[in-house]
Formats: structure tokens, C-alpha cells, sequence
């Protein structure tokens, strides 16, 4: 996996990087929902926010968790009808370096 994105606040204010660090601990616990669907959920609305890297980091983290390459699919169907057709350009720039 590339170098973390906010690898930088390590040294311009560890005191962010470390909020920002437990809060995403704190949502990406099991849970009601796996985590593996809290990252899809993310990864998708990386997709309508046009976050090409975020696609990629977190499709990567949600197969790291169990999730499928179906499952992946599924969700962008998802964002698609909800957000529009940008989001699976989107996703496709984000993705293609994993499958």
C-alpha cells in the first residue's frame, strides 16, 4: 500500500493526526454493520466526492477486511443511482490499480 495520505501532520501537528487516527478506529470497528460495509459505505462516498485516492485506499482496506470484488461492484451500483454516473468514473480511476 502507497505511503498514508496524512503521513505529513506527523510532523506539521501529530496532535490532528492523532484525533483523526482513534476517530476513524472508533467508526471502523466492528459493530452493527462489519467493517467491512463501514468501508464500503466510505469508499462509495469517496466516490460522489470525486476522492480518486480515497476510492483506492479504502477498496483496498474493505478487501483487507473480507470484502469481495461483487461486494465492491454492488456498492458503486449503489452510489451511481444515488449520485450519478460520475461516481463510476470515478471509481474506475480509483480502482483500476487493484483489480
Amino acid at each position: 500500500m502507497s505511503e498514508h495520505p496524512l503521513k505529513v501532520f506527523e510532523k506539521l501537528d501529530p496532535e490532528l493526526l492523532r484525533t483523526v487516527n482513534e476517530s476513524e478506529e472508533f467508526t471502523f470497528t466492528d459493530g452493527a454493520l462489519p467493517k467491512k460495509f463501514k468501508l464500503l459505505i466510505a469508499m462509495v462516498l469517496d466516490t460522489s466526492l470525486g476522492s480518486v485516492e480515497g476510492v483506492k485506499v479504502l477498496a483496498g482496506r474493505a478487501m483487507e477486511a473480507g470484502a469481495t470484488k461483487e461486494e465492491i461492484g454492488e456498492a458503486i451500483r449503489v452510489a451511481r443511482l444515488v449520485c450519478g454516473v460520475s461516481t463510476v468514473h470515478v471509481a474506475a480511476r480509483g480502482l483500476k490499480e487493484l483489480f
